[in-house]
């Protein structure tokens, strides 16, 4: 930061708070070089909006609260913590906004989610996958079953003695 009496870049924060109603903080620094002090603010910039396309075609904000809620639905009774599932939340967000362009689609959300939870418990991924990709009947349950045994590493026959 660079002083704006002297324009010396060297000073310390000697304060910092939250400002406008949690939109910002502010913080009182003082110049190293002629001791005079002086405010700056720091302002998140805008991030852009994420819209997920559904399958019915209506487009609405993307929510990463809703990604939470599924994927906790999903992981009920299951030894998936609550900082697991905020994890996943976060990380297909991030997943999904560094991707081109301002829209996904539900399919993309769904299958990021799906990818993570199947790394952490194959249970709650069948669960969500049964939800997410709207399971009919038995034979659906059984597809996801065998796609999900593809991707896991066989277990090994125990070793001859």
């Amino acid at each position: 930061m660079r002083c704006p009496y002297c324009h010396e870049l060297d000073d310390k924060v000697v304060d910092s708070r939250v400002a406008e109603e949690g939109a910002a903080i502010r913080r009182r620094r003082e110049c190293l070089a002629c001791g005079r002090r002086f405010t700056t603010y720091e302002r998140l910039e805008e991030v852009p909006l994420l819209v997920v396309v559904k399958r019915s075609g209506v487009r609405e904000p993307f929510e990463r609260a809703k990604i939470s809620a599924g994927i906790a639905r999903a992981a009920k009774n299951r030894p998936v913590d609550e900082t697991t599932i905020e994890t996943i939340a976060g990380e297909v967000e991030e997943e999904l906004r560094k991707r081109s362009g301002a829209e996904v689609t539900s399919e993309q959300v769904g299958l990021a989610v799906l990818e993570r939870l199947r790394a952490v418990d194959p249970v709650a991924s069948v669960r969500f996958a049964s939800v997410y990709k709207g399971f009919e009947d038995l034979s659906d349950f059984e597809r996801e079953l065998g796609m999900l045994q593809k991707t896991t590493a066989p277990k090994q026959p125990p070793a001859a003695l």
